[in-house]
């Protein structure tokens, strides 16, 4: 149990660091909406974002996916001296890549936002175009972060690399406050520029303290960056495929009403703060440990940490799931509500919120068992997975918009995540041998048992008090954090009851960190 014991202190480390700036990112969306609101301006930025950040996006977690396992190998075979040659090597090759990526994406830009939002039409269209176009330096500097974070990652230094957030929130909480009724929503994309680019600089300090220092090297023949290719490919090819969903959600959700883009922009974010905080970070610490494991003899540790890392997700996201269907409403209304973004856009977001928690369980298991098929350097299962949830997303989507709009995107995209989940577990039990499905079996449903009590005194606790309160907004807030503090303590109260074993893994790692 060391290895578990290891990865709950690393995910301790990373959970702290990625919620404070998950906390300034919520703070973020919260200023946007309160500068921006929820209208045609809002969404023609976030699709410009989206246009903007979209391949490297892919490119850039490819690469974070990928570089992780080969700068392992390079540092067992060749020592840390060729690891970062290696290191300078693709972050030379990142960067003329990169160049050439903003090069046609300023060419193609029009072409790209069509693609996007079918219904931008005249100002709207043309406003699109020049933000993506201000945007496309974003590109280099999402890159070069992702290299840097992999690097990073694979020493097992995480601190850095989950505390990227920081400086890229607070560029953006400092224009909101100060510049953006001067500068307006093109002074927005500028300060996404300057935010990208932060994230780089808060990752050179501690690369350096691991003996790193740049050199220009650019070695198309060398056999460790044509294996990164070869790794690279299908999981490019599988987060390209992923993003038609994002197109075909945005595209659908552009000729709907005005705000139906950033309703599904700003429920997206919230059901984010769970994956981004909880499931990434237990899915980092454990990623190293997994490629380790499995380039060794057996695989009972690798069973083990990856037993660890699924029931971990299941205890995190299952009473999330619940939590924010039975507080969705209040939750954007308290944190959203405000400026130009008034009481219609809450019931959107709300609605959008329900309706992606409805997956968030299968999302993280996806995310959690794809780290284990990239460890084991299957990249090909993963992207197989991926163009068949495509396919089930767009025919559900052409289902469900219609009778349900925006809520309908955002439930087509839960079932297809439900649906391939469930296929991806499927495959795993063939691929490894003496997969234990019962204990998930059983930890699913003594986290559902006690997260739908939980639940439901919640559900109680708030309406009750909030029918006293009616709608003062700072006893408002006193009731959902009493609310879900109450909630907490019950749900851990009866995981410790129904001798749910993770959850005592937890205990002990928050009073050592008490005693500390």
């Amino acid at each position: 149990m060391s290895k578990a014991k290891k990865a709950a202190k690393s995910a301790a480390i990373i959970m702290f660091f990625t919620l404070s700036s998950k906390f300034l990112g919520f703070l973020r969306e919260v200023l946007i909406a309160k500068k921006f609101g929820s209208g045609w301006e809002t969404d023609t930025y976030f699709i410009a974002m989206s246009a903007t950040t979209m391949f490297m996006g892919m490119v850039g977690g490819a690469l974070n996916t990928t570089v992780i396992p080969i700068f392992s190998e390079i540092e067992v075979r060749h020592g840390e001296k060729r690891k970062k040659e290696y290191m300078n090597n693709v972050l030379n090759v990142v960067f003329f890549i990169s160049i050439i990526i903003m090069i046609l994406g300023w060419i193609f830009s029009p072409f790209i936002i069509k693609l996007l939002a079918k219904g931008y039409e005249g100002k709207q269209f043309e406003l699109a175009v020049k933000l993506n176009r201000i945007g496309l330096p974003i590109t280099l500097f999402m890159a070069i972060t992702y290299v840097f974070k992999g690097f990073l990652e694979s020493n097992e230094s995480f601190v850095a690399p989950s505390a990227i957030g920081f400086p890229f929130n607070l560029v953006y909480i400092v224009f909101l406050l100060f510049f953006a009724n001067k500068h307006g929503i093109k002074g927005l994309m500028v300060a996404s520029v300057v935010a990208a680019a932060a994230q780089i600089f808060i990752q050179i300090s501690p690369s350096k303290k691991l003996g790193y220092k740049y050199e220009f090297r650019f070695d198309l023949k060398d056999r460790y960056l044509r294996k990164a290719l070869s790794l690279t490919v299908p999981v490019l090819i599988g987060s390209t495929i992923s993003e038609i969903n994002v197109i075909v959600d945005k595209r659908l959700a552009s000729v709907l009403t005005a705000g139906s883009v950033s309703a599904l922009t700003y429920a997206a974010r919230i059901r984010s703060l769970v994956l981004g905080v909880f499931v990434t970070a237990i899915t980092t610490a454990i990623f190293p440990m997994l490629s380790k494991e499995s380039n060794k003899e057996g695989q009972g540790s690798l069973n083990e940490i990856m037993s660890y890392g699924i029931n971990i997700i299941l205890i995190i996201t299952i009473p999330a799931t619940i939590g924010l269907i039975v507080l969705a409403e209040p939750f954007v209304r308290i944190f959203f509500q405000r400026g130009a973004f008034d009481s219609v856009a809450t019931t959107m977001t709300s609605q959008a919120v329900i309706f992606y928690s409805v997956g968030i369980v299968a999302s993280s298991l996806k995310i959690m068992i794809n780290k284990v098929y990239y460890s084991l350097q299957d990249t090909r299962t993963p992207m197989i997975n991926g163009a068949l949830a495509v396919g089930i997303n767009i025919i559900m989507n052409l289902i469900l918009v219609g009778p349900m709009k925006h809520g309908g995107l955002a439930l087509a995209t839960s079932v297809s995540e439900i649906i391939t989940a469930l296929l991806l577990i499927n495959s795993l039990r063939r691929k490894i041998n003496d997969v234990d499905m019962k204990s998930y079996i059983i930890c699913f449903i003594k986290s559902t048992i006690a997260s739908a009590i939980m639940g439901t005194i919640v559900y109680l606790i708030y309406n009750g008090f909030f029918s006293f309160v009616g709608g003062k907004s700072i006893l408002d807030l006193a009731i959902l954090l009493f609310s879900i503090g109450i909630g907490a303590a019950i749900y851990i109260g009866f995981c410790y009851v129904l001798r749910i074993g993770e959850v005592k893994i937890i205990i002990d790692n928050i009073k050592m960190k008490m005693k500390i």
